[in-house]
């Protein structure tokens, strides 16, 4: 199964600037002048979408995500290391901070928000204490 998030952003070429310099790759075959198609993992895709686009899916009013939540996306990552790296990235590149580092022993994250608002959570858990979870 492949899973496709689509998140209305202000602007195509920060939202391209701001994720590239957090690692990610877009795949500029389903890119265009009013979306990219961002790579999360082999079957994960974000699609940043102008307001203009993203409305042409939807009849409701897009939320404000600096005033409101709807989705919380948390990434995976391999090392309480790289969590704390992708975030670090993430503030020097014109993220927000939110909240403090959530730490369980066995699961480790933290959370920012890209410039659009949008919250990002990167997590770390330990596979042998969460019986083995990838």
């Amino acid at each position: 199964m492949n899973v496709y998030i689509n998140l209305p952003v202000a602007d195509l070429d920060r939202s391209r600037r701001f994720f590239g310099r957090l690692g990610f790759e877009f795949d500029d075959q389903f890119s265009d002048d009013t979306g990219i198609a961002m790579r999360i993992s082999d079957t994960c895709t974000a699609m940043l979408l102008t307001h203009a686009k993203f409305a042409s899916f939807t009849p409701k009013r897009i939320a404000d995500a600096s005033q409101t939540t709807e989705v919380l996306t948390a990434l995976q990552l391999e090392s309480r290391e790289a969590v704390d790296q992708l975030t670090e990235t993430a503030l020097a590149s014109g993220g927000e901070v939110i909240g403090d580092a959530q730490d369980h022993g066995f699961m480790y994250g933290r959370a920012f928000a890209d410039p659009d608002g949008h919250i990002w959570e990167p997590i770390w858990m330990d596979p042998q204490a969460v019986g083995g979870v990838k």
